[in-house]
């Protein structure tokens, strides 16, 4: 017989060694695949305290991942699991024989005596997975660095995205049942019962939070305006609002003002010192005193402001994506849209397309992340040219039709005293003097209105009007007696409201 040599330690004609001993294998760890299987089997308690952190996904086996199939359908239909269950289970999906028969489960039933040690075997487990995934990536971005048609910036944020996928633990996010869907909205509404009705992120402003429930995850919400109407001072004063008071982590990204522009504005709002005190600093030695005890609340505050000039789309996202992980924001602001770049070199120079790739990404990303997104906006200078009260119009949003359709909610600043307008456009004529309207033009889950707000031009803010906002300190200043309040005739009581309504909305006090 001719003698040849083991397959470990042949040499080819070439004179290469192979050595399969060094070889590259997937991490896996299958003999603790078999004992969480096998504990999930002979103990209740094992399957509740990893059937939700394990998928069917993570098993490296074939025949452990339909056998963790089987469990997880009966544990979802309430049904018991044990071996002759599961048994049944893989019999009447015709896997049993693919797993390795009854022989293979009762092998895994004796392979552990308890389930002490569960949850720990099964986060190695995902570890491994999660290597094994890394792997999978870093290929397919090896792979993809190689062909000249791909551009980098799309290759960068697609290999950040995916990244970014590991460590939410949503490697592969694939369709959901309805049944699923159910529990969870089920889930959402009782959290929303126990915050009073509020789904999404108070704002601080009544009126705004009555209309939209807050800012909802997943929601791209533009606010317009002509410059120096007050965009900043808004969106400064909700981000004081969740973060100071809140207590809710907030990521401001500003492409205008720098970042210690951006926070002395804010010091001048919560301490009430003028901007223009605190840019000379010539102050009292009682107003040194306000500072230094007021400003504390907002140094505590979760607020994270960027300033990085011109950013670009895909540079914003990956700052997001951070952000989310390392401080679990709830909102991001991007002030403003139209200084965005797509970080892409556009020989056509359309700008339209590129605000378009802007506005469809800040959508994108906020359903990623799950968190609303503002991003604010400028208008076209036909706002100016226009007759009458220059109200503005959804028409009105500058260079691209797409804000409009990938906006969730698209709201307009108006100040009738920014063009030297003394009064409102109603029937009363009541002073516009240090008020503005914030409109709601566009609401794709709700109602459209418009909202009286205070501005402090001084302070830089926005503030709820008081008798405005509250129903009853408006009955008490319109009368004093004790009578019974009817809720039909309380302001903004209801999305729609009578002209007769409206009238009580816009007296001076």
């Amino acid at each position: 017989m001719e003698n040849t040599k083991p397959i470990l330690s042949s040499e080819s004609s070439k004179g290469n060694i192979i050595n399969l001993q060094k070889g590259r294998i997937p991490p896996q760890a299958i003999e603790l695949e078999e004992a969480v299987l096998g504990a999930m089997l002979i103990d209740k308690k094992g399957v509740d305290e990893v059937i939700d952190i394990l998928t069917p996904e993570v098993f490296y086996k074939e025949g452990n991942k339909l056998i963790f199939e089987a469990i997880y359908a009966l544990f979802k239909n309430s049904q018991p699991i044990d071996l002759l269950t599961v048994s049944s289970e893989l019999r009447k999906n015709s896997s049993l024989e693919k797993v390795g028969g009854d022989f293979y489960l009762i092998q895994l039933t004796k392979k552990v005596s308890t389930s002490a040690h569960i949850e720990f075997h099964a986060r190695i487990i995902q570890q491994k997975f999660i290597q094994r995934s890394l792997i999978r990536i870093s290929n397919e971005i090896i792979n993809d660095s190689y062909k000249d048609s791909i551009d980098v910036f799309e290759l960068l944020d697609e290999a950040e995205s995916k990244l970014y996928d590991i460590t939410q633990g949503n490697i592969k996010k694939s369709a959901v049942t309805s049944q699923n869907l159910v529990i969870q909205a089920k889930k959402r509404i009782e959290e929303i019962a126990k915050k009073e009705g509020l789904s999404g992120i108070a704002t601080g402003f009544e009126k705004i939070d009555k209309l939209t429930s807050g800012w909802q995850p997943s929601d791209l919400i533009i606010i317009a305006a002509r410059p120096g109407m007050g965009k900043t001072a808004l969106t400064l004063s909700m981000a004081r609002n969740i973060a100071v008071i809140k207590d809710v982590p907030v990521a401001f990204f500003s492409l205008e003002m720098s970042s210690v522009q951006l926070i002395t504005r804010m010091i001048s709002s919560e301490t009430g010192l003028s901007s223009e005190k605190l840019r000379t600093g010539k102050l009292a030695s009682h107003e040194w005193e306000q500072l230094n005890v007021k400003v504390s609340s907002l140094e505590k505050a979760p607020l994270f402001i960027d300033d990085t000039p011109s950013l670009s789309i895909f540079d914003l996202r990956a700052k997001a994506r951070r952000l989310s992980s390392q401080h679990g924001i709830k909102l991001i602001i991007v002030d403003y849209l139209q200084l965005m770049t797509t970080g892409i070199n556009n020989k056509a120079g359309n700008r339209e397309q590129e605000i378009s790739t802007i506005s469809r990404n800040l959508k994108s990303l906020a359903k990623e992340l799950d968190i609303p997104i503002i991003a604010l906006s400028q208008l076209s200078r036909a706002v100016e040219t226009r007759g009458g009260t220059k109200r503005p119009l959804l028409s009105d949003l500058r260079e691209s039709g797409a804000i409009e359709q990938d906006a969730d909610i698209v709201s307009f600043i108006y100040r009738p005293e920014y063009y030297g307008i003394d009064q409102w456009d109603d029937e009363e004529g009541s002073p516009a003097e240090g008020q503005a309207d914030l409109i709601i033009a566009k609401h794709r889950n709700g109602g459209l209105g418009n909202i009286r707000l205070k501005f402090i031009a001084t302070l830089g803010k926005f503030e709820s009007i008081k008798n405005f906002d509250s129903p009853f300190e408006f009955q008490s200043k319109m009368n004093e007696s004790n009578k019974e309040i009817d809720p039909k005739r309380l302001p903004y009581a209801d999305d729609k409201i009578d002209d007769e309504d409206k009238d009580l909305d816009n007296l001076p006090f």
